[in-house]
């Protein structure tokens, strides 16, 4: 069995009739070698949008991404490809750091009609470790803290998304026996193959996507 744990970085839109484009994929695959679970491979790749007016100057001081990195990146089917090929054909779980990942590959595989099939066995970690270490103060217990708690540096740079990816595996790894992995998949699932409905909840105070993840839900329902 291979847990994707995977991050994703997309555009930061300021209007509602806007939607958000993926700009880059990262991942970690984690396996049990040796007996115990590691990272055993990564991947990473940029992805070019349709839209070039949503690569903006909001999008860069975010995610730190240059134009030079999209200019001659793949589009989304191809980089969703290359990914789907990287994850390989071994059983897998997909894992993900809070809600907003999961939103956005669906969104964006439904705007290039690309199958949802491969999304499968979706879990939230995010969700599973902030129910287990909930801390009076904090409903969803950002990347940063929950590595503060564990006591496990943060390596690589924030807001890129292979090394988020990395520094989530850490985290699944480390705390892996108080998970409850779900199965799914987002082929069959209503609420995504007819209309998408999103919930951003209550964020950390300062955590990256909670803004946006409202802004998101704002979106959604102005297109009711």
């Amino acid at each position: 069995m291979n847990y994707i744990v995977y991050d994703l970085e997309f555009t930061v839109v300021r209007k509602h009739e806007w939607q958000s484009e993926i700009i880059e994929i990262g991942a970690a695959k984690v396996a049990e070698q040796e007996g115990k679970l590691q990272i055993i491979d990564t991947f990473q790749t940029f992805v070019k949008p349709m839209r070039s007016s949503s690569f903006n100057a909001d999008t860069m001081q975010f995610t730190g991404i240059k134009p030079e990195d999209i200019k001659l990146a793949p589009m989304l089917p191809e980089a969703i490809k290359s990914f789907t090929e990287w994850m390989g054909d071994e059983p897998y779980y997909m894992c993900s750091w809070g809600p907003d990942d999961k939103f956005q590959l669906i969104r964006n595989c439904n705007e290039h009609k690309i199958p949802l099939d491969w999304i499968r066995n979706h879990n939230d970690i995010q969700k599973q470790f902030s129910r287990k270490h909930k801390m009076e103060q904090y409903r969803q217990i950002g990347l940063k803290r929950a590595l503060e708690m564990l006591g496990i540096d943060f390596e690589g740079a924030h807001h890129r998304a292979v090394d988020d990816a990395i520094n989530t595996a850490k985290v699944f790894i480390a705390v892996f026996d108080e998970f409850e992995l779900q199965t799914n998949n987002a082929a069959y699932d209503s609420m995504y193959t007819t209309h998408l409905v999103y919930e951003s909840g209550e964020h950390e105070p300062n955590l990256p996507f909670g803004r946006l993840a409202d802004l998101l839900k704002q979106a959604s329902s102005g297109e009711e």
